[in-house]
């Protein structure tokens, strides 16, 4: 579904991925680890779009992502960044960006537009809040919002940057259910993730990245089982169960 084929990407001529080739099948949640300035959010935006490679390529459903409008990746490709602006305009307006893509001169929404952004607000929880101002919510909220942008564009791929940023943990669970969902209606999930435990047990697959090289790639299982996530970032990791039988993993300190 999603390939990269030896590519090198950076920023000023300072390579941040290195010869990086790799394939993201279609379906399932892909976690992306790995320590800060690795290559993380760097992939996202390679994947995305936002930046092209200085050399390698990548192709989605086999044709180079060059080969894309911006109308057309924006169908395939959905992302929710780290950071990013706070406009003056009420949530409905905002999650109905996620529209655009599909509207043709003038960008009017058809019922069907509108029946998507009223489905992606009860979804991400914002419904109540569909006539407020973005800035006027906190940034748990707000992040809500944006993912429900995500929701309404309803692309086959997903990308989303240390999504659960400003969240409770409640509401960490909340949206972490949410991009279950959308990996088991059949979508294709790209999150970078910086709790490990919470991406071993959320995510189907682990990339783990470290000086813009994968150091491993598969099963979240076999991956915490290779105990590569030990050694890039330093700890001693163990596989506990709790009462119902469900796996967790618990991270200390190298002795």
């Amino acid at each position: 579904m999603i390939n990269l084929e030896s590519v090198t990407a950076g920023y000023g001529g300072n390579p941040v991925l290195r010869g990086l080739t790799l394939r993201f099948e279609k379906g399932g949640i892909t976690g992306i680890l790995g320590p800060n300035g690795c290559g993380k959010s760097t992939l996202l935006k390679v994947v995305s779009g936002l930046l092209k490679p200085t050399s390698g390529q990548v192709c989605l459903g086999g044709e180079p992502l060059l080969s894309y409008s911006p109308k057309e990746l924006a169908k395939e490709v959905a992302v929710l960044p780290q950071s990013r602006e706070i406009p003056a305009i009420p949530v409905e307006a905002l999650v109905s960006h996620g529209r655009f893509p599909y509207l043709g001169f003038p960008r009017k929404l058809a019922p069907t537009d509108h029946s998507a952004v009223e489905s992606a607000m009860e979804r991400a929880g914002v419904l109540e809040h569909r006539h407020k101002l973005l800035s006027a919510l906190s940034g748990g909220e707000r992040q809500k919002v944006y993912l429900a942008m995500v929701l309404a564009q309803d692309t086959p791929i997903v990308l989303m940057d240390e999504p659960t940023t400003y969240l409770d943990i409640n509401h960490q669970f909340e949206l972490l259910r949410l991009v279950r969902e959308l990996a088991d209606s059949g979508k294709t999930v790209l999150v970078v993730m910086h709790d490990l435990a919470q991406a071993l047990e959320t995510c189907d697959r682990i990339l783990l990245l470290d000086h813009g090289e994968a150091i491993a790639y598969g099963p979240a299982g076999e991956v915490a089982d290779s105990r590569a996530i030990d050694r890039v970032f330093g700890v001693v990791s163990q596989r506990v169960e709790d009462l119902k039988g469900r796996g967790h993993y618990l991270f200390s300190e190298q002795a």
